[in-house]
C-alpha cells in the first residue's frame, strides 16, 4: 500500500510522491470534496490541481466521482489506467459519501491493498482515510453532503490510517483556529491522531511506514 497524504497540495517534498509513483505518471484527479460548491468554483479549483500534477510532469485527468454513482464498474474500469489517484482537500464529509455512493471506497480499498496504485490525497483527501470522520465536524459541515447529494453524511472513514489525520496544524489559513478544538477533543477523548503542518507530508510504502516532518 502506497499512500502521500500531505496537508496542503503537495507540500515540502513532492519528490516524495514521484518515487512513490515512479513511471506510472498518470493520475486521476478527484475534486468531489468540493461538490457543495458552486459549480464555477469547483471547476476552477479542481482545474488547479489538474494543471499543478500536469507542470510536475504528471498525465492527470479529472474522474469525477459523480458519473459512477450506482455503478461501480465503470468506475473501476477507468481508474484502471491510472498509476495515482490524486484527491485533492475540501469537505471530508461530502468526500466520504461520494466514495460510497461510487463504490470508489471499497474499490481503492481493494486496489491499495494489492498495490495497484498510489493514493495520494491532501486535507480532507488525507482526513477520510482516517477511522473516523467525528471530530472534523468542528472545521467541516456534515450538512454539505445533503447540499451536494441529498442524503445525510456518512462519520466512519476508510480506516486505512489506524489514527486520525489531523491537517492545517499551526498553519496559516483560517482553518487553523478550528483544527486547535480538533486537537483538544481528542486529547479529552483519548483519540489517536497525528498533526501536520502545512508542507508535511505523511509517507506510507509498505512494509515500511515513514514520515517526512
Amino acid at each position: 500500500m502506497r499512500l502521500f497524504l500531505s496537508s496542503w497540495k503537495l507540500g515540502d517534498t513532492p519528490a516524495l510522491l514521484d518515487d512513490l509513483a515512479k513511471d506510472a505518471r498518470t493520475a486521476a484527479v478527484v475534486g468531489n470534496a468540493l461538490d457543495a460548491l458552486p459549480v464555477p468554483q469547483r471547476q476552477q479549483a479542481t482545474g488547479r490541481e489538474v494543471a499543478m500534477l500536469r507542470d510536475r510532469g504528471y498525465r492527470a485527468t479529472e474522474i469525477d466521482l459523480r458519473d459512477h454513482f450506482g455503478d461501480a464498474g465503470t468506475l473501476a474500469e477507468r481508474l484502471s489506467g491510472f498509476g495515482v489517484v490524486w484527491v485533492h482537500g475540501g469537505n471530508p464529509f461530502v468526500l466520504r459519501l461520494a466514495m460510497a455512493l461510487s463504490g470508489a471506497d471499497e474499490l481503492l480499498t481493494g486496489m491499495l491493498r494489492r498495490d495497484a496504485l498510489v493514493y495520494a490525497g491532501w486535507s480532507a483527501g488525507a482526513c477520510v482515510l482516517s477511522p473516523s470522520l467525528r471530530g472534523f465536524e468542528l472545521v467541516d459541515d456534515p450538512a454539505d453532503a445533503v447540499t451536494a447529494y441529498g442524503l445525510p453524511a456518512r462519520w466512519d472513514g476508510l480506516g486505512l490510517l489506524d489514527y486520525a489525520f489531523v491537517p492545517h496544524f499551526r498553519s496559516p489559513i483560517p482553518e487553523s483556529e478550528p483544527i486547535e478544538h480538533v486537537v483538544e477533543r481528542y486529547e479529552r477523548e483519548g483519540v489517536p491522531y497525528r498533526v501536520f503542518r502545512d508542507g508535511e507530508v505523511a509517507l506510507v510504502d509498505q512494509p515500511s511506514t515513514t514520515a517526512s516532518r
